[in-house]
Formats: C-alpha cells, sequence, structure tokens
C-alpha cells in the first residue's frame, strides 16, 4: 500500500515505464474540482500507479495506491474514496468480479476500469456492474478525461443531494448494509423523476417494497399506488383487468367498468412480476406505455391514463427477449431507471435488524409483548443462507414467534426444523472431513477450471511483459525465455499488439 508522495526512488521506477504511458503526465484540462477528492489507484504495476497519481494530484486531489484486491478492500474499510481506479487482472482476482462491493461500500464510489488490454465482453460486464468507464491503459489522453468527466460528475452530485430536503420516506426497507444503502441512493436519484423505473432481484427480497418507496418518494405520492400482478391475470379476462370494459361486452359485463390502467391515472402503476405478462398483452400495453392511452373492452372511444410505471421481475428478461418470450421493443421501455436489489445472503449484517424489526412487528400485531432475542437464535438466522431471501426470514420469525407465544425469549428451538437442520448439518460438515461440504452451483470442471486461470494468468504476464519491455520484441524475447514464433502467437491469442522488431541502435 503507497500514499503518493513521490521521492527520488519513485521517480527512477516511473522513468522505466514506457514512453507510451508517460503522454499521461503532459498537461491536461483536468481542472481542480471545488472540493478536493480522494481517489483509490488499485493496480499492481507500480509505475501505472505512479503516472495516475501524478495527473490526479496535478488536479489538487489526494490519492492512495494498493496492489491487491484484497489491499483495496481494506482501505475501504478504513477510509472514504470519491473514485476508484481499478485493474482487471489483480494478483489475487479479476477486478470486473469485485465491482458490485466496491460499488455498494457506504461512500458510493465511482468506479474507473482499467486494464492493459481491453475485451468487449468485460468492458460490457464492467458496466452492468455499476462501473463508471472502461479505459485500455494505451489511452493515457482518455483516461484523463474520465477522471475529469467523474470528478465533475461527484462534484455536482453531492451539490445536488446537499439540497434534497426532504428525508428519504424508506418505510418497509430495513437495513443499513452497503449494500442496501447503495439501493436507497439509487432510488432516491430515480423516485422524484417520471422514468419508467425496473426492479430487479431474487424473489423475496422485497421488490415491492421498494416499488411502493418509489412512488412514496415520488411527486405522486398523493394519487393511487395499483398493483398489476401479471403472474395471475387470467388469459381470458387480462385486458378486461387492465383496460376495464363497458356494459354488454360480454356475458357478466352488466356494467361499465374502469380497469387498473385507468385507476392509477395520475400514481403510479407497479406490474408485479412483468416478466410474465402474457406475451398477446405485450404489444398492446407497449402502445399504452408509449401513447398513455386505451380503450376499454368493447369500448368505441380512447381513453388517457397519465401513470407512471414501475415494474418488477426475478426472470432475466433479456435471456427471454432472445428466446422470443418476450418483447425487446418493451423491455427497453420498461428500463428507464434500473434498480437491483441484493439477495439476503449478500446483506447478512442487516439480518439483526430485520430480525429485531418483524419480531416487534409480528409481536404487535397479534397483540402480545415483545420477545427478547436469544443468542442462539441470532447465531442461527446469521448462518443461514436465506434461499427465499427476506420474504423466508419473515415467514420463520412468525413460526417462532408463535411456537413461543406463552414465552419471553424466542430460542433456536423455537424456529423452523427444516431450518436449525440446515445450519446444524452445514456447522458439523467441515469438521468431519467426509467431504460432504456443499459445492457451489455451475461448478465448472477441474479441466475447465485449470484453462481459465491459466488464461488469465497468460494474459496478465503478457501485458506486464510488454510494459516492461517498452513494446520491443527482442527485449520480451529476452526476459521472456520465449521464442520469437511462440511469443507472436500468445499475443495473437490474446488479440494484442504485435509490433515488429527494432534494429539495434533505432
Amino acid at each position: 500500500m503507497t500514499t503518493h508522495g513521490f521521492n527520488t526512488r519513485g521517480e527512477s521506477r516511473f522513468q522505466r515505464i514506457p514512453k507510451l504511458l508517460q503522454e499521461i503526465t503532459r498537461p491536461t484540462s483536468l481542472y481542480p474540482c471545488t472540493n478536493m477528492a480522494k481517489l483509490l489507484i488499485i493496480d499492481d504495476d507500480q509505475g501505472i500507479c505512479h503516472v495516475l497519481s501524478r495527473t490526479a494530484q496535478r488536479a489538487g486531489h489526494e490519492t492512495v495506491s494498493c496492489g491487491s484486491l484484497s489491499e483495496g478492500r481494506q482501505l475501504l474499510q478504513e477510509q472514504l474514496f470519491d473514485v476508484i481506479l481499478l485493474d482487471v487482472y489483480l494478483p489475487d482476482g479479476n477486478g470486473i468480479d469485485f465491482l458490485d462491493d466496491f460499488a455498494a461500500h457506504s461512500c458510493s464510489p465511482e468506479i474507473i476500469v482499467i486494464t492493459g488490454l481491453g475485451a468487449s465482453s468485460d468492458a460490457e460486464r464492467a458496466i452492468h456492474c455499476g462501473a463508471w468507464d472502461y479505459i485500455e491503459k494505451s489511452s493515457p489522453r482518455r483516461m484523463a478525461q474520465a477522471l475529469e468527466q467523474v470528478l465533475s460528475y461527484r462534484e455536482e452530485r453531492f451539490a445536488a443531494r446537499q439540497q434534497q430536503i426532504p428525508a428519504l420516506n424508506r418505510e418497509g426497507i430495513v437495513g443499513e448494509s452497503p449494500r442496501i444503502m447503495a439501493c436507497l441512493t439509487t432510488l432516491s436519484d430515480i423516485a422524484p423523476g417520471e422514468a419508467n423505473v425496473i426492479i430487479t432481484g431474487e424473489t423475496g427480497t422485497g421488490k415491492e417494497a421498494v416499488a411502493r418507496a418509489v412512488h412514496q418518494n415520488s411527486p405522486r405520492k398523493r394519487a393511487p399506488f395499483v398493483i398489476v400482478d401479471c403472474a395471475s391475470l387470467p388469459g381470458t379476462l387480462a385486458e378486461s383487468i387492465l383496460f376495464g370494459h363497458v356494459r354488454g361486452s360480454f356475458t357478466g359485463a352488466s356494467c361499465d367498468r374502469n380497469g387498473l390502467i385507468k385507476e392509477a391515472n395520475g400514481g403510479t402503476l407497479f406490474l408485479d412480476e412483468v416478466g410474465e405478462l402474457p406475451f398477446s398483452l405485450q404489444s398492446t400495453f407497449l402502445r399504452v406505455l408509449q401513447q398513455k392511452t386505451f380503450r376499454p373492452v368493447g369500448g368505441n372511444m380512447e381513453e388517457s391514463s397519465d401513470f407512471r410505471l414501475v415494474a418488477a421481475t426475478n426472470r432475466d428478461l433479456d435471456a427471454m427477449a432472445q428466446e422470443g418470450e418476450f418483447r425487446f421493443d418493451l423491455l427497453y421501455r420498461l428500463r428507464g431507471a434500473h434498480l437491483a436489489l441484493p439477495p439476503l445472503r449478500e446483506r447478512q449484517e442487516d439480518i439483526p435488524l430485520l430480525s429485531i424489526h418483524y419480531v416487534e412487528k409480528c409481536c404487535f400485531k397479534q397483540g402480545i409483548a415483545s420477545k427478547t432475542i436469544s443468542n442462539g437464535f441470532m447465531d442461527m438466522l446469521k448462518e443461514y443462507s436465506w434461499p427465499g431471501n427476506v420474504r423466508e426470514l419473515v415467514n420463520a420469525i412468525d413460526y417462532a414467534v408463535n411456537a413461543a407465544y406463552f414465552e419471553q425469549t424466542l430460542f433456536q428451538a423455537h424456529l423452523p426444523r427444516e431450518l436449525r437442520a440446515r445450519v446444524l448439518g452445514k456447522r458439523v460438515r467441515p469438521a468431519r472431513g467426509d467431504g460432504e461440504v456443499p459445492l457451489p452451483e455451475n461448478l465448472p470442471t477441474l479441466a475447465e477450471h485449470r484453462r481459465k486461470v491459466l488464461q488469465r494468468a497468460e494474459h496478465h504476464y503478457l501485458e506486464q511483459l510488454m510494459l516492461q519491455a517498452g513494446n520491443d520484441m527482442p527485449a520480451a524475447v529476452n526476459i521472456s525465455g520465449l521464442s520469437q514464433s511462440r511469443l507472436y502467437a500468445l499475443l495473437k491469442t490474446f488479440n494484442m499488439p504485435t509490433p515488429g522488431w527494432k534494429r539495434s541502435g533505432s
């Protein structure tokens, strides 16, 4: 770990890096922000750390650097950072795999991914995981520009937040973990607007509660919040439920009736489990979203409804669209803003708060005195994996409160037997050494795992090799001990530049 401050020794390391990287130290348009920012650089190449630090410090910002993901995570526990410059191939893992963890930190840092050799698949994954940008180290000017833009964005965003006087209404959303706080930050950004919102997450993560929070923190909060359960829409009556109908339009239609879309006029329409919306209705609903008009079943006149759409799903809509099960155009229309909710196993530090909250709520609902939670009860809740997420936790607590109806304290014996059995089985299996430790899902074959690890190692080595050799092929051959043909072949395998041989003395 290094806090820059440069000495003579540091300058000599800088002089050894390729001339291409020195370009970034020339004057740029990067200007000092009103508030000094703090940057964390995670890269195992000290020359790159040196160059990036000098660029940021010229603009009046503070930088801290380290060479591994573990050091980066430790620094984030100890200090607050505005921006993280994150390398892809690091000694203890792939930086992109840790983007979610870094982005969910309480300081909500912006992250710029930097790499010796870019790949389109990595770039797409980085952005999906919350990165600000994905930049190759061979583009020094672009790195400087991205840094300028992200710091300007950060400063303006901070100023705007300072003017947001009303506190966020987070009723029904319990937790203080970095992951949930990051979701609340996004919620506070998107709630005041009018863009459609898509909420994704596993079953039981609290998508409806978040949808209500979007509504309650919007200018439409005094208007209706109307829920459409797409999974339970009956095929024959779906249009009538959504669009309404006029008297006599079908058997049993004894009077005119407004549909749910009309009821949401002025408020928010929440499409729960939107992935289950019948395909036959998707094109019709797309038109409603575009025009905000519809025609009741059996009606002759178009009606309008001014609603904001919030949708939720636990399914992969992109994969469904690829399979022809969901319309791409509707998916694009739904995805105005995106809120991705973490599963409970990724925010286990929230379990005590959630448990206390729901024990109190359950006791109040049943009209009984509040109960004390024993250490054994809480330990078991913390150790369970919660595949059903918060919903499963609520059900387990409801079961325990009823099991301890006439008792003051909740003990682990009050929890469902299946839950206790799984936790206890997990506790004893590693100690027995019987090889029954559960394996992660989708575990690759050993050969596939070995191939991927070797491929990452070779890629990282070649990046460092060409940097140290200054893109000089004879020097690279001499350092690596590879033959000319083998080195060329490896560079081509990873789509890396294959510079020509320099003449001696040139």
